[in-house]
């Protein structure tokens, strides 16, 4: 009965992990395709002539390479600055008791809750008046204060699973609360970090509704606006879009490989609590 068991655990994670594959496959294969081999019917699960002219396309005809640098510049700054808000915020609320903390709580979530598209007129009209169109700080401090709330909740929820006793005794041996945070309580708290980090760069590196929004120049275009515009009113260049989807997932593979040590444990350490 336990082999039955096991083996039937076995068929439904294998399905299940070809089903979760299957369309990063077909996005890869789509990229070495042909441009009229992409429609060919019968469908071909491996191209018959593979081929990099998307790629090469890519980066000859379209200035792929900046909008790549662009991204990386963009999501690694806010994610930083949003982690680093997070710390201390997150601190803030776990350590300290101070009236309007349960407040400011519930605000950080009902920010949350709130459709973006509500505030996109008055946020377009500030970023205009203080001239942060089509500027890569301008998208910076949006994703910023987008992200801060939700980042400051689950670094609470981190620190509230640290004992304060490991600060109070750093205290005890004359450290201030600072040294203590930064020397006792942050090693401690470094899956946690990486998980905000990780979840921080992924939502920049994929947000297309306020860069394109917000971004309407050549030299300030993300890779989320280079993409969108393969999509045309007649046409959709699927093997350049699918060539930089390819592309534009190394980045992020590699951010996780790099830390992929703590983001199990942080992802699953750091549960909010109430």
């Amino acid at each position: 009965m336990r082999r039955l068991a096991l083996a039937a655990k076995v068929v439904v994670l294998g399905a299940w992990l070809l089903i979760t594959l299957f369309p990063l496959y077909w996005i890869v294969v789509t990229s070495l395709k042909p441009k009229p081999e992409i429609f060919s019917v019968p469908l071909r699960y491996w191209p018959a002539n593979p081929t990099f002219e998307h790629y090469a396309e890519l980066f000859s005809f379209a200035d792929f390479g900046a909008y790549l640098l662009n991204s990386l510049l963009v999501s690694l700054a806010a994610a930083a600055a949003v982690t680093a808000i997070g710390v201390l915020g997150g601190y803030t609320l776990a350590r300290f008791a101070f009236p309007g903390r349960g407040m400011l709580m519930l605000a950080f979530l009902v920010t949350q809750m709130i459709p973006l598209f509500i505030a996109l007129g008055p946020l377009y009209l500030l970023m205009s008046d203080l001239d942060l169109l089509n500027r890569l700080s301008g998208l910076m401090l949006v994703y910023v204060a987008m992200l801060v709330p939700f980042a400051t909740i689950i670094m609470r929820g981190f620190y509230e699973r640290v004992p304060v006793a490991l600060e109070e005794a750093a205290q005890v041996d004359g450290a201030s609360r600072l040294v203590a945070m930064v020397r006792v309580v942050i090693p401690v708290m470094l899956p946690g970090i990486a998980a905000t980090f990780i979840f921080a760069f992924v939502q920049c590196w994929n947000e297309l509704f306020l860069a394109i929004t917000f971004i309407d120049s050549e030299d300030a275009k993300t890779i989320p606006v280079a993409m969108n515009s393969f999509i045309t009113q007649y046409d959709i260049d699927w093997g350049s879009m699918a060539a930089a989807t390819v592309v534009s997932v190394v980045p992020t593979l590699v951010l996780f490989a790099a830390i992929r040590r703590y983001i199990v444990e942080g992802l699953t350490a750091g549960a909010v609590k109430g």
